[in-house]
């Protein structure tokens, strides 16, 4: 017999408030990661959009902070590529502007190396033989990380990899 998760109710919007401010303040939410948990503790939608908005008054939530903070951890840490990092923002549904202004913030040496780490650690576990199949696998590794195709060439090509 499956059993089901029991949804905290909350019909207090005084009380959602409080539990969401304390939901931002851990770390750095996306409005709609925020909207998703106020749906999920039972609030209507015009509640939900106005605990957003008093959530956004107070500063407790704030798109182009998320995303800065989203893309200095998926870099710096996960050392995610600019495509794939793109791509998590666009689920969080934050505007593209911001995306983009976010993305500008990763210094061009710093993702050169970062890719460079990425596929000299790669290649160092490759066991294929045949240079032809190792740089596939290679660039398909790279390409999954979500770096971009002229960049992966351009850093294989630079440091003989390819």
């Amino acid at each position: 017999m499956e059993k089901t998760p029991a949804k905290p109710i909350i019909l207090d919007k005084r009380a959602a408030l409080g539990k969401a401010e304390s939901y931002c303040a851990y770390q750095e939410r996306s409005q709609q990661e925020v909207r998703n948990k106020l749906y999920d503790w039972g609030l209507w939608k015009d509640d939900v959009e106005q605990v957003i908005s008093e959530l956004i008054e107070g500063n407790f939530l704030n798109e182009e902070r998320f995303a800065m903070a989203y893309v200095s951890g998926k870099f710096n840490i996960k050392k995610w590529g600019k495509i794939k990092i793109k791509q998590g923002l666009k689920l969080k549904k934050v505007p593209d502007k911001m995306i983009a202004k976010a993305l500008n913030t990763i210094d061009y040496d710093d993702y050169l190396k970062v890719i460079l780490a990425a596929a000299e650690k790669k290649s160092a576990s490759l066991t294929e033989k045949e240079p032809y199949k190792r740089k596939y696998k290679l660039m398909t590794y790279l390409f999954s990380r979500g770096f971009e195709s002229n960049l992966i060439s351009e850093v294989l090509k630079d440091n003989n990899l390819s």
